[in-house]
């Protein structure tokens, strides 16, 4: 994924991660989130709150530029995640030696088998579903059980970034005068790239 399409500049990528970690040592905290239904349900917990500290500090404009429920439901998504996987693309990496590596994208990762097994572990239709959710709540829900289907090894900073996309869009606040922009086209094209040929 090119770096265009990043919505998180380099602050907040390091302090996303930085929180992250810090959830492995507060469980009461992390579990809270994780019991949380709604993006909504989380705006009220002191996860949250350090959260948002966390992401002022990095970056003083992240919350005049990401609304709540954004900031929500990438606080919730990332408490149900266990490791953060950084491996390299198979889609994006040149196959020069000295050419800077590209994780994965969480579309990726959605339809690259995991060890040993033959098929994506997103299917096609649930992934229609997810890139089609017609509500915030309804997106989130989605989004925890494709967490879940990846064994909660997922790239937290691409994860955050089709978050952020996502919300832009269902809020009508990305341009769609270039198509090749918009979360879906990019989502399809690592996905559908990435997916096994024999899949069904």
């Amino acid at each position: 994924m090119s770096e265009d399409y990043y919505f998180l500049n380099a602050a907040e990528r390091k302090a996303l991660q930085s929180w992250h970690v810090w959830l492995d040592d507060n469980r009461g905290d992390r579990a809270r989130l994780r019991r949380a239904e709604s993006p909504e349900d989380i705006l009220l917990t002191d996860a949250f709150f350090h959260f948002l500290d966390k992401m002022n500090k990095a970056s003083p404009q992240w919350s005049q530029n990401k609304p709540m429920l954004t900031s929500a439901s990438i606080a919730g998504a990332l408490s149900h995640v266990k490791t953060d996987k950084q491996t390299p693309s198979k889609l994006y990496n040149s196959k020069a030696t000295d050419a800077p590596k590209k994780s994965a994208s969480f579309a990726e990762q959605l339809a690259t088998p995991s060890e040993g097994k033959s098929k994506a572990p997103m299917s096609e239709l649930r992934f229609q579903q997810l890139q089609k959710s017609p509500t915030t709540d309804d997106f989130y829900r989605r989004i925890i059980r494709a967490i879940g289907l990846l064994g909660g090894n997922v790239n937290i900073i691409s994860l955050a970034n089709d978050i952020i996309h996502w919300h832009r869009e269902f809020e009508r606040q990305v341009d769609h005068r270039q198509p090749a922009n918009r979360l879906a086209v990019r989502w399809a094209t690592d996905y559908f790239t990435a997916l096994p040929k024999n899949s069904d």
